[in-house]
This record gives structure tokens, C-alpha cells and sequence, in this order.
């Protein structure tokens, strides 16, 4: 039994140590494989925290494609060793990943969507955003839908293909927003005086910014009334409760001074 397996290794010893070498250059290709790996991942956490220019959720998905991307050459330089045409088969996986494209053309239109928001970051978790007809506060930013939570509460998942396909409007990005109220007195009324009321509650409201500065204005002359206007910044937090609060203060200190809020009219003559 001994003599025969002496005989073997005799016969084959270079077959096996041609072999041996190929698994040990596969097994140096797989660590420098996952040397490079980590190496990558390392550079790119680095640069993102000296920089902080990519979305914190696209981190983990730029690192999978990474090791992904490594690995796969790693596998098809051990294919090499081992005298694989590996020409074939980059072809074979070519057609297979247009096949695929093809058949799943949707869903990859999401997944270039999703990756082109989480790169250019026109919104982020937090922003108050509207395409379309859809509008709402954006609560997560996947690869194939963002999910948003629309002003009463309501949970939408919102295909990234539609977000991108269309004009995105962000509410919160600028930090502030232009209230512009309009208010209407009658002709007969002293213009002066409206533009006054207007002026006073600029002065006195903490919540307007003073720059850029606010602004009354006489805005137009309607069929039955003088219209005024009242422009004012404030920050995005303070828009909505401001508006409305400034709505009725308007109301009240119109009539205050004397000035009044007219309905519709025409005048109407009958020819005989």
C-alpha cells in the first residue's frame, strides 16, 4: 500500500503541486480581495466624515457595491489561474444582466432614481416636500420608494422613478418662507391709514424676520376694493402658525380703525 502511494506521488507530484500553487495564489487573490475591501470602505467612511457630502443612507449601499465590485474581480482573476476562459463568461454574465435589465426595467429605474436623490440630495429626512400632487414630510429615503407623511398623518410610499420624474418643491430647505396676506378696504377708506394697520402689526409681530425686510403694500385696485398686501418673512417653523394668526389680527385691526372689508358689488343701471 505504501509502495503504491509512493508510486502516485511520483507519477503526479507536479500535477499536485501545479495544483497546490493555484489554491494558494486563489487563497493570496481572496485576501488581497478583502484587504482592498476594507481598505476602500476605510477611505470612503473617511472621506464622508472629513467632508460629510453623501447622505448618511447611502453609506451602507456604496459600501455593498464596493465589496461586491472587489469580489467579483477577485473571482474571475481565480478563474484565470485556473484556465477558465473567463472571456466567455464575462460575455454569459454581460447578457444576463441585459436580460435582466430588460425584464426588470421598472424596478431599476427606481433603484438610478433612488441613487440620483440620495447623491444630489434635493430633500432629506425631515424636509417638507411636494411633486406632482403629492405632498408631505419625507420619514425615509430607500433605493426603490421614499416614504413620506402627508400633513393629516397619512403614510405614503412613493416610487423614487415618480419623485425624480417630476419638480420638486422643498418647503424646509431655504430655513424661511414669505407670508403674503392680502387685504382688502373699501375705496372710500384712507389708504394711508390701511397701509398703517399693516405697518404697526410688522413692528409688533416677533415672529418676522427683519431681513429680508417686510413690506405693505397697495397690491391692486378690484372692482369693489382696494386690495392691499402685507409680505413678510419668517422661519419655516413659525410659517404656518404666523399666517394664520396674522390673518385674523389683520381682520381685527382693520375694523379697529375705522376702515371696512367690503363685499362683492357692481353697480347696476337699467336704461329705459
Amino acid at each position: 500500500m505504501q509502495d503504491s502511494l509512493l508510486q502516485l506521488w511520483n507519477d503526479n507530484q507536479a500535477t499536485v503541486v501545479h495544483i497546490a500553487y493555484q489554491i494558494g495564489l486563489a487563497a493570496g487573490v481572496l485576501i488581497v480581495a478583502k484587504v482592498v475591501a476594507g481598505a476602500l470602505r476605510q477611505a470612503l467612511q473617511q472621506t464622508h466624515n472629513r467632508l460629510g457630502k453623501l447622505d448618511p443612507m447611502l453609506m451602507p449601499i456604496l459600501n455593498t457595491t464596493l465589496g461586491y465590485l472587489v469580489y467579483t474581480v477577485a473571482v474571475v482573476v481565480i478563474l484565470d489561474l485556473f484556465g477558465v476562459n473567463t472571456a466567455s463568461i464575462i460575455a454569459l454574465i454581460g447578457a444576463a444582466g441585459l436580460a435582466i435589465g430588460f425584464a426588470l426595467k421598472d424596478t431599476l429605474s427606481n433603484i438610478a432614481a433612488g441613487i440620483m436623490l440620495l447623491f444630489l440630495r434635493p430633500f432629506k429626512t425631515g424636509d417638507y416636500i411636494s411633486f406632482g400632487s403629492t405632498i408631505g414630510t419625507v420619514e425615509e429615503i430607500n433605493l426603490f420608494t421614499t416614504v413620506l407623511r402627508s400633513f393629516d398623518g397619512l403614510y405614503l410610499s412613493c416610487p423614487n422613478s415618480s419623485i425624480w420624474g417630476n419638480d420638486i418643491t422643498n418647503f424646509t430647505r431655504n430655513g424661511k418662507r414669505r407670508i403674503d396676506i392680502t387685504a382688502s378696504i373699501a375705496y372710500s377708506d384712507n389708504i394711508n391709514t390701511g397701509l398703517e394697520v399693516l405697518h404697526n402689526i410688522i413692528k409688533t409681530e416677533p415672529r418676522i424676520l427683519a431681513e429680508p425686510e417686510a413690506q405693505a403694500i397697495v397690491f391692486s385696485l378690484g372692482e369693489s376694493s382696494v386690495d392691499l398686501q402685507l409680505r413678510a418673512w419668517t422661519s419655516v417653523e413659525d410659517f404656518g402658525a404666523t399666517k394664520w394668526d396674522l390673518n385674523k389680527r389683520i381682520k381685527e385691526d382693520i375694523e379697529a380703525a375705522g376702515l371696512t372689508i367690503p363685499f362683492p358689488q357692481r353697480d347696476v343701471r337699467v336704461i329705459q
